[in-house]
């Protein structure tokens, strides 16, 4: 008994979604259909890929393994068959693309719907999440990233760069200890982020100590955003997640004349060669909706507050 690359896509898609009728969804086949060509995978394969047990199905170590190796082999086997159909054939296939959430909801939607418009021959499905996520291992083939990369094995291009604000209500500052200088801060305390300390992420340098963390804390920048307009605490948040409320009166900026570093946005890829003609055209259609300066910060930004360029990785493009 042989296998085939529908097999291979199959058996990747059930371990994406985690369920024989997830990858049934996804796939626009039925559920049998699906489990049987599992059922043959494994059968010309010789070893079983998935657990069964009370209606669920569990990965095996030898599928983890398995899949580790397809990925970037039917990866590279996609972009070989794309190069020879020539620069000016139409884009097919599935684009998947992973951001973090705040940001993907914000400002990525009319960038993707756009391209999306230009490519009515691509599948593009979009994962909001402010996990990283390990792309070649999850199937994904781009991602968003806010912030210095820290997995040098990935292509990268910077799109922009959008500085971290400190902000509060007018109420809060009305109520608690002016903060006419950074010394100040010690008398306040910060809305916490789940997913880093204040201190790691904290842009001001080591000579301005941060604000206690204080009682509230959540894992998403929007609603740190919200914990701040109800007067919860000062918080330090990216400008695209806080430009709306600060040009409402919302919340306005706390020692706006502090030099920052700017906080780097880029999409990365896995180092696939060649590279995916849908990919590279996903890049070159979102840096050139970034080419100029973002649409959040016009009108926000003082010369001073930008600081210095970020560091280039070794993988930016």
């Amino acid at each position: 008994m042989g296998w085939g690359i529908a097999d291979i896509e199959t058996f990747l898609a059930v371990l994406d979604a985690g369920s024989i009728s997830g990858a049934a969804a996804r796939a626009d086949l039925s559920k049998s259909v699906v489990s049987k060509r599992i059922s043959d995978f494994e059968a010309a394969l010789g070893v079983a890929l998935f657990t069964r047990h009370a209606g669920r199905i569990t990965p095996t170590e030898s599928a983890l393994a398995l899949a580790e190796r397809l990925r970037p082999a039917l990866a590279e086997l996609v972009a070989a068959t794309e190069s020879a159909s020539g620069p000016g054939a139409e884009l097919r296939g599935r684009l998947a693309i992973a951001a973090p959430m705040s940001f993907g909801i914000r400002h990525l939607g009319p960038v993707i719907a756009s391209f999306a418009r230009a490519h009515p021959g691509l599948e593009i499905v979009l994962d909001y999440d402010d996990r990283h996520t390990d792309l070649g291992r999850a199937g994904f083939d781009l991602g968003l990233r806010i912030g210095h990369l820290k997995d040098s094995s990935l292509m990268a291009r910077r799109l922009c760069e959008d500085p971290r604000v400190l902000v509060a209500s007018p109420d809060y500052l009305a109520l608690h200890r002016a903060v006419a200088s950074p010394a100040d801060l010690a008398g306040h305390e910060a809305i916490g982020y789940l997913n880093a300390r204040l201190g790691e992420i904290w842009p001001f340098g080591e000579n301005v100590a941060p604000p206690r963390s204080g009682r509230v804390a959540a894992n998403n920048g929007e609603a740190i955003r919200d914990m701040a307009v109800g007067g919860l605490g000062l918080a330090l948040l990216p400008l695209f997640i806080v430009h709306d409320a600060l040009r409402s009166g919302r919340l306005v900026q706390v020692l706006p004349d502090l030099v920052r570093e700017p906080l780097p946005i880029s999409v990365v890829w896995p180092p696939i060669r060649p590279m995916p003609r849908k990919t590279r055209a996903f890049v070159d259609h979102i840096a050139a909706a970034f080419a100029a300066d973002p649409p959040w910060q016009r009108g926000l930004l003082r010369p001073a507050t930008t600081g210095g360029p970020a560091p280039r990785t070794p993988r930016d493009i």
